[in-house]
């Protein structure tokens, strides 16, 4: 069958892998008669060596920083990519000895099963691990990164897992009874290059959204404090108070009444920090519709343009509007950004202290080009965006489509 990546993932094919998933878990039986052609339903250990690891005493300095590299708690956070070349932490040959940990061969797929549960990759060069990992050494028919994708695949299972565990932890013997669906080892080099192209398309989008996002704050730093002027300008700036270019409004009437938010609805629940968008409320009355507006947290000076209907959490808000037709609401948001305002106690900023600062602000055409350019980069941004979320969902859909065998490249 040709692999089509934007075919929708249904409903059925879900149903499917939380059934496979169970299998993989050998938590049902007898073996599934559904099984793909070619496929077969096997142990982990019978086709791969399960290994963890240790960590030396810490109270002997000479067991650490000896340059056998060891994968800790601390590496948790760089696990999605390919492979890793080294760690945070080395110890030494001394450590090595007087320990459990083992030198583990390259290729070895390491799996995070305490705290960080569910990351996973391939090491780069023999390494140690701390005993938080549960590691497998492949054998001849099993590929180490298509491994790797079929646990990242299973992270719904391994959350199940945890649950009710005092702490996040998967044991031992979870992986030593641990059972996988086996496509032959031709497929399951196929499945890991598909899936491994796709993760580089990501990647690749993730490192142009980052360039591009680093362009448009050294845009901001120039355009919005008059280092580089914009084509056709010349005026000099005036320096004015921030109070002399807003108003601002109280938001009491605009407070909702019941905090049980809905994850879908008509009127979107905001905060001027970074959650935003707390939920959705089906009140009618009490909407601000005097749009556009600053949504401004006067306890920690955080803010959001907006321009769309919208109802708040809490009184410790102000919105924050222009004074007169001579001011461009999105320029002056966006020079709000480049303030770095100390906080001190905790209390209301807005009055007391920030609308005094004073800002140097262009004449209103320039305040307009200025923001246009500066909302054009956002565009561009968000597009981008928009195409990594898109990038992962039909990841998503390739790995429900692959790793059960509904799709097949071989």
């Amino acid at each position: 069958m040709e692999v089509n990546t934007a075919e929708p993932v249904v409903s059925a094919i879900s149903d499917r892998f939380e059934q496979l998933s169970k299998w993989q878990l050998g938590r049902l039986s007898p073996m599934p008669s559904c099984l793909p052609r070619g496929w077969e339903l096997v142990r982990l250990t019978s086709v791969a060596r399960l290994e963890s690891g240790h960590t030396p005493s810490r109270r002997h300095s000479e067991y650490w920083d000896g340059g056998i590299p060891w994968v800790s708690l601390h590496d948790t956070a760089g696990l999605d990519v390919p492979e890793i070349q080294s760690t945070a932490q080395t110890i030494s040959t001394l450590g090595l000895e007087h320990s459990s940990a083992r030198i583990l061969p390259k290729g070895t797929v390491v799996f995070s099963r305490t705290a960080t549960v569910g990351k996973s990759t391939v090491i780069g060069r023999d390494m140690a691990t701390s005993q938080d990992f549960a590691n497998y050494v492949c054998g001849s028919r099993l590929h180490n990164r298509y491994l790797v994708h079929l646990f990242r695949f299973m992270e719904p299972e391994w959350q199940r897992l945890m649950a009710g565990s005092t702490h996040n932890s998967i044991y031992m013997p979870v992986f030593q009874d641990l059972q996988i669906l086996l496509p032959p080892i031709e497929e399951q080099s196929a499945i890991a290059e598909a899936l491994s192209d796709a993760d580089a398309l990501i990647e690749s989008l993730e490192r142009l959204v980052a360039k591009k996002r680093q362009l448009k704050q050294g845009a901001m730093q120039e355009l919005l404090t008059g280092k580089k002027r914009l084509p056709g300008f010349r005026t000099g700036w005036a320096h004015v108070h921030l109070r002399d270019l807003l108003s601002y409004e109280r938001p009491d009437r605009y407070i909702v009444r019941d905090s049980e938010y809905s994850e879908r609805g008509d009127t979107p629940v905001l905060t001027a920090n970074k959650s935003f968008v707390l939920g959705y409320t089906a009140e009618t009355s009490g909407i601000c519709r005097d749009l556009p507006t600053i949504v401004f947290d006067d306890f920690t000076t955080a803010s959001k343009y907006v321009d769309f209907s919208f109802k708040v959490k809490s009184s410790a808000i102000k919105l924050l509007r222009p004074k007169h037709d001579q001011v461009d609401l999105r320029f002056v948001y966006d020079r709000m950004q480049l303030i770095r305002f100390p906080l001190g106690d905790h209390k209301r900023y807005y009055i007391s202290e920030f609308q005094n600062i004073e800002l140097a602000i262009p004449d209103h055409a320039e305040q307009q080009t200025i923001a246009t350019t500066l909302g054009d980069m956002d565009a561009e941004i968000a597009a981008l965006e928009a195409k990594v979320a898109k990038a992962r969902q039909l990841k998503q859909g390739m790995m429900q489509e692959l790793l059960t065998g509904r799709i097949r490249l071989v």
